[in-house]
């Protein structure tokens, strides 16, 4: 007898989330924050006490795109803070692996995305200039991480990332504590755009 492969994983919520075909009833914020708050950026290659999660950077992506698009609604800003949602299930893997693995990965992280961006009021798929805007926030924090915590140099990280405006990062640093506190600065920050979005 041929058993199916399992694909679903059992959340802290009790949730199961099938990875093939996931459901928005199925995602949690509080799951998605718990495991964000646990999945290092850079591999774990950073200095400090405590590694720089994704739910650290999630929560520097959201507010350098508000800084991009000062007047995005908040909806929009709601998309920038869950742009690497997916992680908590599939962990954050760095630009060259994700290459190396393929358009597997690319699809698994899609259906992600449009399960959690339905299960939050966002729609599946983003309009093409927020997602331009997103995209840059990201590359923004990722020199500002470089820079300041894996030990590029800022000629390094320029060159991988471009330099970013000097107003995008001014007075922007990158923070480390324990998880527990990103995990609910996380979550406190999504309640608060979800306010704002009714």
């Amino acid at each position: 007898m041929t058993r199916t492969p399992r694909a679903w994983q059992r959340m802290l919520s009790g949730r199961r989330l099938d990875l093939l075909d996931p459901t928005p009833v199925d995602i949690e914020v509080e799951d998605i924050a718990h495991g964000l708050a646990f999945v290092a950026r850079w591999n774990g290659q950073t200095h400090g006490d405590y590694a720089y999660s994704v739910a650290e950077h999630s929560l520097l992506v959201e507010t350098v795109f508000g800084r991009i698009a000062p007047r995005a609604p908040a909806r929009w800003r709601l998309a920038a803070l869950l742009h690497d949602a997916p992680e908590y299930v599939i962990g954050d893997m760095i630009s060259p692996v994700k290459a190396a693995v393929g358009p597997g990965y690319r699809a698994l992280d899609d259906r992600l995305t449009a399960a959690v961006h339905l299960r939050f009021g966002l729609p599946a798929s983003l309009p093409v200039r927020v997602k331009q805007q997103i995209k840059k926030a990201d590359r923004v924090s990722a020199w500002m991480e470089a820079t300041q915590i894996a030990g590029f140099s800022e000629a390094e990280s320029t060159r991988f990332f471009g330099r970013p405006d000097p107003a995008l990062v001014e007075g922007l640093d990158i923070v480390l504590r324990p998880p527990v506190e990103t995990r609910r600065a996380f979550t406190d920050r999504h309640a608060t755009l979800l306010r704002d979005m009714s």
